[in-house]
């Protein structure tokens, strides 16, 4: 037991049914888009619910998770929907299956489609050069030849492109004060987009796959094609449409975001602002206030906010075809594996990499239930999303855990309870 009182335990704080289940959503029907919604009350109609349900409660129970939200359509019916821990431990409060979080990188696959649906209109090219919006974008290689580096290789990661946390601590994003878009830098998109240009490429566009701010770059060639800013251009064009309410770059005035943690020993420590959490060859510098921040550059890869609801609208609506925002052929563009036999490290063996999402190639190589085709992203403040097509089947969870909620122990029982049945 950690030295917080657990209210599992606890009857004068929160009942043991309101914690591990949070607030459901009632009666009220969900919408999305044609599909039919389920109470949480129907989840018998998901064979796996139980075992799933198990494997947050436990999680949570354990204090390696702080509080999550987690929804699941099958067929296009929400079979799932509940709310398992603390919003804020310290305060009591309960999460709920509304709870506003932080999406970190499952921004990406928002801002690609929005950049899928431009190119449809002829606003973009995915194989121009990206000097063609930024003239002076011209990353050097080692040999100091300045090769092209298209959109294309920005939606697949293969630019040449690097993150600063998954750098030396002296290496040249560190040195440069390139932002990685989770911390409170004080820097403009231009001027950040500058820094990274200084930069060295690791390898020859195309040649390698390496995780990156690539899909911040590409958010600023959306500004600089369309003439919005990225915020406007990816309501007006995805999340609108869609219906995403919640998912925006800036927290509304007075919303309850719910806190974020930190993995630690014996259990998650309350984020700083700033907070770092090592990871990889350094740290990954949170500020956990950008969220809130008018001023702050909107990241294209780590920016954006959102419920659990929200972003399930998202994910189904790509996988029956695009949700009239890009259509069914770009959809399965985007779904398929768009960089041969290239390691994607980041997802580990069996992965590919589409236009914006890592695409399971083969399940048995990475040792996962799912079914080859999925395809998936994941946050570090502790969420993760996947979509079988196979199975027709949507997942989303989201807990304000970092980054246990994202990847480990945590992830892998979630996709494994998933497919008990």
């Amino acid at each position: 037991m950690t030295r917080h009182s657990h209210p599992f335990l606890c009857g004068n704080m929160i009942s043991r049914r309101q914690l591990l289940i949070g607030a459901a959503a009632g009666g009220a029907a969900l919408a999305l888009g044609p599909a039919r919604a389920a109470d949480s009350s129907l989840n018998g109609t998901w064979r796996a619910a139980r075992a799933f349900e198990t494997a947050l409660m436990e999680s949570v129970f354990s204090g390696h998770i702080v509080g999550a939200t987690a929804v699941v359509a099958q067929a296009g019916q929400v079979v799932f929907q509940k709310a398992f821990g603390f919003a804020d431990r310290e305060a009591g409060q309960a999460m709920r299956v509304d709870s506003l979080y932080r999406l970190a990188s499952m921004t990406k696959p928002i801002v690609c489609v929005t950049a899928l649906a431009l190119a449809e209109r002829e606003l973009l090219q995915l194989d121009a050069p990206i000097t063609r919006w930024f003239p002076d974008f011209q990353p050097r290689l080692a040999d100091g030849s300045t090769p092209t580096i298209t959109l294309r290789h920005l939606l697949t990661h293969t630019s040449g492109l690097g993150y600063g946390f998954l750098e030396e601590p002296d290496d040249p994003y560190h040195r440069l004060g390139v932002s990685d878009g989770m911390d409170g830098s004080g820097l403009t998109l231009a001027e950040n987009v500058r820094r990274i240009a200084q930069a060295p490429l690791l390898f020859a566009p195309g040649s390698a796959w390496h995780y990156s701010v690539a899909i911040d770059v590409l958010g600023a060639v959306i500004e600089q094609a369309t003439g919005r800013p990225l915020a406007d251009a990816v309501r007006e064009v995805v999340t609108a449409p869609l219906g995403m309410d919640s998912v925006r770059f800036v927290a509304p005035e007075g919303a309850s975001l719910v806190t974020a943690y930190g993995d630690a020993t014996p259990e998650p420590v309350k984020m700083s602002d700033p907070f770092a959490l090592k990871f990889g060859k350094s740290a990954i510098a949170y500020s956990p206030g950008r969220a809130f921040d008018p001023n702050a550059f909107p990241s294209g890869g780590t920016g954006m906010v959102g419920t659990a609801l929200d972003y399930l609208r998202f994910a189904e609506a790509m996988r029956t075809g695009g949700g009239g925002v890009i259509k069914p052929e770009t959809v399965a563009a985007m779904t398929r594996n768009a960089v041969g036999d290239l390691a994607i490290d980041a997802a580990g063996p069996g992965y590919g990499w589409g236009l914006g999402v890592a695409i399971l190639k083969n399940p048995k190589a990475a040792k996962l239930p799912l079914s080859a085709g999925s395809w998936n992203w994941s946050g570090v403040y502790g969420t993760h999303f996947w979509v079988d097509p196979a199975s027709q089947l949507s997942v989303v969870v989201l807990t304000n855990t970092a980054v246990a909620g994202m990847t480990g122990a945590f992830a892998l029982a979630t996709r494994n309870a998933a497919y008990a049945a």
